[in-house]
């Protein structure tokens, strides 16, 4: 199966796009391809409880969940504050998945 990593970097409050990413994210997921969502930038807020109801979906189609810990920080959360499932990443994690030539890479 192929491996993808979606990034999505602008949010639930920048429109009803980034419900969409993640509505695509469980589609591939659900397709039992190893599917990585990270959440960048405005795009930690979606990992807040309740803020992004589309993830629900993604998670249960177990796709992964993972957070920028720098952009969580900015924004002054704690890993506490965010939903279970979320796994905080560093950089140099996410610039391994995109160098690799097998990951598919889709940045929102």
């Amino acid at each position: 199966m192929n491996r993808h990593l979606l990034i999505e970097t602008q949010g639930p409050w920048a429109g009803r796009e980034c419900a969409s990413f993640v509505r695509d994210a469980t589609t591939l997921a659900g397709g039992g391809h190893r599917t990585r969502l990270l959440l960048l930038q405005e795009g930690v807020l979606g990992a807040v409880p309740g803020v992004l109801p589309e993830l629900e979906g993604y998670l249960a189609a177990d796709g992964e969940l993972l957070v920028d810990r720098y952009s969580v920080a900015q924004r002054g959360l704690k890993k506490e504050q965010l939903v279970p499932e979320a796994r905080l990443v560093d950089m140099d994690e996410i610039a391994g998945s995109v160098l690799d030539p097998v990951v598919k890479v889709v940045w929102h």
